[in-house]
This record gives structure tokens, sequence and C-alpha cells, in this order.
């Protein structure tokens, strides 16, 4: 069967066994949106379903944000699905109206709202994985907007393959692959003309910034973006189990009771100290900043009595042996507080 392939779909073959994205059998919940990227991906997974007996199955979100075009975009996906002889789930969200509701940007309620459908039909009909449509360019991008936005060395790593049951085969192939690929097959596309736009920080990082750097270094941007891209997500393996032995090992540095001690903690290096205290904000489900990190270390230091502003509810206080994280019992007494404040 795989005789019958272009080049392009066997290459995808090969990169969906080699790395193990996939498994022989698979149902799979193909996210597709109607551009290019998705619909590059619905045919190449089509095309390589009888070689690997995958069992395929279309997902799309209508976030209505574009009018008429979002109606027509969720008409065209399911066309596509139907020629296909594939079924197609779709849905439609208030993203405009639950954005400032629950305090996000629209990009992040829609990413919200798209991997929770995604979750949902995954465990209603039993798809073994979801896949989407990112590549190269969409990696580099990602990269370096985490580079502008200030980021740590892990947060490089860009756009993970495989991140629990959601895959990403695409992310070896270049923006110009897909385009070829489309082309040659002759699959027509949907267009967004908000992706042309530069007022996005990630439009800008695509229209702008890359072009600027390729003009200079030519083909050389995209392979080191993707080397630093793959050193990150080495190191950040290579840090979660060495954390994962150190909280094991040694007691008192895990997070137990809302209590982590402190004299374990000083032993460690300021980078140790706040890794673990990375992982103990994680599992009090409280956001993790460079800023709140530093504060946590200082009180480490401080006399027993200070506190902190971890979140909106929690505070962190310092004791004499441990750093307790809790509920406020009395927002007027952190007046007679001293020092940093997460507010």
């Amino acid at each position: 069967m795989a005789r019958h392939l272009t080049v392009t779909e066997k290459k995808f073959l090969e990169q969906l066994v080699r790395r193990g994205l996939v498994q022989k059998g698979d149902r799979l919940l193909v996210a597709v949106s109607g551009g290019p990227d998705s619909c590059a991906l619905l045919y190449l997974l089509n095309a390589v379903a009888p070689v690997l007996q995958l069992d395929l199955a279309v997902v799309h979100c209508n976030f209505q944000l574009r009018g008429m075009e979002s109606e027509q975009d969720e008409v065209f996906v399911r066309d596509m699905a139907s020629r296909l002889g594939l079924s197609c789930h779709s849905r439609s969200f208030e993203t405009s109206r639950d954005a400032p509701r629950w305090k996000k940007s629209i990009e992040e309620t829609a990413r919200i709202q798209r991997y929770r459908f995604f979750e949902e039909l995954r465990l209603k009909h039993g798809f073994d994985k979801i896949v989407t449509g990112h590549h190269v360019n969409d990696n580099a991008e990602t990269v370096l907007f985490n580079l502008f936005r200030g980021t740590s060395v892990i947060g490089l790593r860009g756009i993970s393959e495989r991140q629990g049951c959601i895959v990403r085969p695409m992310l070896l192939m270049q923006r110009a692959d897909v385009m070829t690929y489309l082309q040659d097959k002759g699959v027509t596309y949907r267009t967004d003309a908000t992706n042309y736009g530069v007022v996005p920080d990630r439009n800008y990082i695509r229209h702008r910034i890359i072009p600027v750097i390729e003009e200079r270094f030519g083909s050389k941007l995209m392979p080191a973006l993707r080397r630093i891209s793959d050193n990150a997500a080495e190191l950040e393996e290579f840090l979660e189990r060495y954390f994962d032995r150190l909280l094991q090992d040694v007691p008192g540095l895990k997070l137990r009771s809302g209590r982590i001690e402190v004299a374990p903690l000083l032993e460690l290096t300021i980078y140790e100290r706040k890794e673990v205290l990375k992982r103990a904000l994680r599992d009090l489900s409280c956001e993790t900043t460079a800023e709140l990190l530093s504060r946590l270390c200082w009180l480490l230091e401080a006399i027993p009595g200070k506190r902190i502003r971890v979140s909106g509810r929690i505070e962190a206080l310092r004791q004499r042996d441990v750093l307790l994280f809790r509920h406020p019992p009395d927002q007027g007494s952190r007046r007679n507080s001293q020092g940093p404040d997460c507010g």
C-alpha cells in the first residue's frame, strides 16, 4: 500500500513510525480548522491510514470570531470530512463573551475551549489520540514569542510533539512543505485574513521578525530554533527526573499539608530552591512567575512571621522551621507585614 504514497506522505509515515507518535490501529481525532496546516494534516493522515490501520475522525471548533466566515469554515470542514468518508464533530463557542468572564485573552479562551472539547470527545468516543497540525514554523514562532516575553530556558522548548494524548506529527515539516503538498494534491483550504495582520504578537513575529532574520541568515533560523527547542525539551526531562528523586530522597522538601521545611531548602542552590518551590506552587494550582519565586526565596531567609501573598486566595508564611502556604486568616493582619508582597 505504501508504494502508492507520494514522497511527502512516505516521509510523514516514516516519521510517525520512527517517533512512535501513533500505533497501529489507533483511533485518531484530527483537529481541522479549515486552514492549510490542518487540511494538510488531515490528507496526510488519510493517506497513511490504510498502512497503519488508523481510524480517523475530524473535530472542528467554531469560535464565532469572524462572523459569516466562521460559519463558512465549519461548513467547509464538514464537507471535506464527508468527501473523505470521515465523521465530523463540531461545536460553536461564545468566545468573545467568555473571555472577559474568565479574565483571559481571546486566544487563551479559545485554547481552553478547544482542548476541553477535544478531551470531552476523546473520553466519550474512545479516541486514542488527538492530532493537531503544528509545524516547524509554528514552533519557531512559539520559541521566539516565549523568548521576547521573558522565559526560563525550559520555556524555549516551544511546542511539544507529544503532550499527554495530544500529538503533533508535523513538527518536522516547514510551512513551505505544507503549501507544496497541498498544491501537488490539489487540496483547497480556507484563508483566515486575521493571520496576515501584525497586531497580535505572534503575527508580528511571523510576518516581520522572522523574514528579517531569514533575509540575513537564510535557512539557518528554523533548524537553529529547532535545536534550541529540542535541547530545552531534553533539559526539561532531565530536570523533572532529578527533582522527582530529590523530593523523594530529601525529607521535608515535598509540600505536605501546605508545609515545606526551611532547613533542607536552605541547603540547596538558589536554582534548586526555585524549582522545588515551583513544584509546590504547581501542586497548589498557583500561577508561577519569576518574581514570585524570587519573593519566596527572600521569604525563606526572612525572620519568622513574615508573609507574602502567593495568589488571591493563598499566602506564604515564614514560620520558625517551615514555610506555610495557607488561606489568610485575617486580611487586616497583613498590614504589619514588611518586605515584598505579591498583591
